[in-house]
């Protein structure tokens, strides 16, 4: 599995953004899939998570103001952040696990433990 992400850079608090994660793999469809997030000198932190049956699960941090979306024809993966903050800035990075399950891990989503199988180069996100 590749995952590559695009669509960071600076942004003004209160404006938007939108990241976008390209997924190679021929059985994507299966994968628990998810954003998470580290910032310079901080622990990865998860933001949301998207099952196969396309249930979501947000962080506190970003509920509210993120959408996830899931292409499964194209292979991508999105999120969209609006009313962004200064703690938002950080790096963002797209995770796939075609093995736990978004629930895999004692019960808890395993993305918002940061928890995944595959992950990206990330894209950084500055928010000023």
């Amino acid at each position: 599995v590749q995952l590559v992400e695009s669509g960071g850079g600076s942004v003004q608090a209160g404006g938007s953004l939108r990241l976008s994660c390209d997924i190679s793999g021929d059985h994507q469809r299966s994968y628990c899939m998810g954003w998470f997030r580290q910032a310079a000198g901080k622990r990865r932190e998860g933001v949301v998570a998207i099952d196969v049956d396309g249930t979501t699960k947000y962080a506190d941090s970003v509920q509210g103001r993120s959408t996830i979306s899931r292409d499964t024809a194209k292979k991508t993966l999105s999120l969209q952040m609006n009313n962004v903050r200064p703690e938002d800035t950080a790096k963002y990075f797209c995770g796939a696990d075609p093995w736990k399950g978004c629930r895999g891990c004692d019960g808890d989503y395993c993305p918002l433990l940061g928890d995944f199988g595959y992950w990206g180069q990330g894209t950084q996100v500055t928010v000023s």
